[in-house]
């Protein structure tokens, strides 16, 4: 069997066949079923990491015996989305009598890098006449509140040790001396099935014939279900109930059913273990019939099991490696006079953010916290400097030398700047702005400093120069360093596709040389993710899996980044 999705350690956000495959796949037939994969939902590069935390919390000095001489605190940890209301996302046990309790009870979170999760935690104080209440059926307005902190979770697993202290907030209800009220105290820790990773192959017998005259050229899809029901094309296996698909390859991308197997990982650790086959099934035709299904001759084998356990993007970040951020913006005449209201370079006096101020701030609003020092190179290019030739990447900040700025406000003072002290001119070329980046990457790497680069490109037109752009991209799939292209305005971006691996053909050099890994994605910043998320959120979701390609690939250690 080949094409079947696998994460092994060592060859992570890749694909890789699982099983004996035969050895004269051609590429083409690969293309095209890694084209049926991404139909589904998912393509044989894909690799997204989500990290189930357990969060572990305590609270120290949480009054004094003038105001509290006795309490009997509880937590509630609520999650906040973006301008929507608290979700309660979990509540400990009640502790007695005590100012400085350490909860034994863990609230659940999944992390999500590519959005902020703000959290929310409330102490209160149980009257003790619930004491007999389950805890989740306390009504919180019944009860005495303590105190109030907040913070996001990527200020929690950035932290070494993923642990953070909290000063506990109180003044808004109007209690006297908040200072006195105490701190509040998380520490993260990932599930142990967010480090598991199985390795399998798989092998099949008497699978029905689907060409009649020619050989049947079958591949296995597997799919994890989802909450909802659905079944979601993975690239690592899961606990839940998996869905092994078996399908005939067909170059057209229709390709034929032969069956399909609903086991989960334990049982699939069985079949290895008693090295039986498990029979295909296929859906019964009739709507009316949705439980009946035909069995078939056909089986599937484990041929090979193993379990271990890998390092994993938090172990990374909580270890000290850094993600900086760098910006590159478009100044192409294209955007039209930035003084004009149609232009997508203008700055409304109103405040609200232009095409290229929005996605600055939200892929920034992610990734600043988690570079400490928020020094983010920025760099415009297709503009013409005062008294200069046309640049195809200059510094923002009018700097010489220094292309950093201090943080987001930063960036966005810079670019207001420049608008004021160049004129827009072009071609749109992006070879020399993703050399530049590329070559602070390769200075890190020197210095052995713990970091990663994510240069995001805002751009409103095509590239016109092709082959250095794609010479600088291949060259930088060597660093430590992933790129983010958005598209703004109304041009057709078609021909940007080519940046994108999982839109377009395989990049090649002008030497002949192919990318080392999937490092750059494209997209109009209009689009939406098929998954319902925005742009920006399906751009900045590759990000870990990106890293972890780089990481494990070089097999750089937690202990040595």
């Amino acid at each position: 069997m080949g094409n079947c999705c696998s994460d092994e350690a060592g060859h992570a956000g890749g694909a890789h066949p699982v099983g004996s495959a035969a050895a004269k796949a051609a590429s083409a037939a690969s293309a095209a079923a890694d084209r049926f994969l991404r139909s589904r939902g998912a393509g044989a590069s894909t690799q997204i990491e989500y990290n189930m935390l357990q969060l572990s919390i305590s609270a120290s000095n949480l009054g004094d015996q003038e105001y509290f001489p006795k309490i009997n605190p509880m937590v509630v940890v609520y999650s906040k989305r973006k301008d929507g209301p608290l979700e309660e996302i979990g509540r400990s046990e009640v502790i007695l009598n005590s100012l400085n309790p350490s909860w034994t009870t863990k609230i659940s979170v999944q992390y999500q890098f590519e959005v902020l999760q703000p959290l929310v935690f409330q102490i209160f104080d149980i009257n003790q006449q619930f004491h007999d209440v389950n805890e989740k059926m306390l009504k919180l307005e019944e009860q005495e509140f303590l105190g109030e902190a907040t913070c996001l979770l990527s200020e929690v697993i950035t932290k070494q040790n993923r642990l953070l202290s909290l000063k506990l907030g109180v003044s808004e209800h109007n209690l006297p001396n908040p200072s006195k009220f105490g701190e509040l105290t998380v520490q993260a820790e990932e599930s142990a099935g967010s480090k598991a990773i199985m390795e399998m192959i798989f092998h099949c017998s008497d699978l029905e014939i689907k060409d009649l005259l020619t050989k049947s050229d079958p591949f296995l899809l597997i799919s994890r279900i989802s909450d909802s029901g659905m079944p979601i094309p993975i690239c690592k296996t899961e606990e839940n109930p998996l869905i092994i698909e078996c399908f005939n390859f067909s170059s057209n991308g229709k390709h034929d059913l032969v069956g399909k197997i609903v086991k989960s990982v334990a049982e699939l650790e069985n079949m290895f273990h008693r090295q039986n086959g498990e029979n295909f099934f296929v859906p019964a035709s009739n709507a009316h019939e949705c439980h009946s299904k035909e069995v078939l001759k056909s089986q599937l084998y484990v041929e090979k099991y193993v379990e271990s356990n890998r390092h994993t993007f938090l172990d990374y970040i909580s270890a000290g490696c850094q993600l900086n951020f760098m910006v590159g913006v478009d100044f192409t005449a294209s955007n039209g006079n930035p003084r004009l209201p149609d232009s997508l370079h203008y700055i409304d006096p109103s405040g609200r953010p232009n095409v290229y101020q929005k996605a600055i701030l939200e892929i920034g609003d992610v990734l600043q916290h988690y570079d400490p020092a928020k020094r983010f190179p920025s760099w415009g290019f297709g503009a013409r400097p005062i008294d200069g030739p046309v640049s195809h990447c200059f510094n923002l900040n009018g700097s010489t030398y220094q292309p950093e700025v201090d943080g987001i406000q930063g960036i966005m003072s810079a670019y207001i700047s420049a608008l004021r002290n160049v004129s827009l001119a072009g071609p749109t070329l992006f070879g020399q702005l993703i050399s530049t980046a590329m070559a602070i990457a390769s200075q890190s790497l020197t210095d052995n400093q713990q970091k990663y680069f994510i240069l995001l490109i805002v751009t409103d037109g095509v590239v016109t120069d092709f082959q250095e752009t794609i010479d600088a991209i291949i060259k930088a799939s060597d660093f430590p360093i992933s790129i983010i292209v958005i598209g703004v305005g109304g041009a057709d971006f078609k021909e940007m596709e080519f940046l994108d691996p999982n839109k377009g053909e395989k990049l090649e050099s002008s030497t002949g040389r192919v990318a080392s890994r999937d490092m750059i994605q494209f997209a109009p910043m209009k689009d939406v993710h098929v998954s319902g998320m925005s742009t920006i959120q399906s751009l900045l979701a590759e990000i870990p899996g990106q890293f972890m390609t780089y990481m494990r690939t070089r097999e750089i250690q937690t202990v040595s980044i």
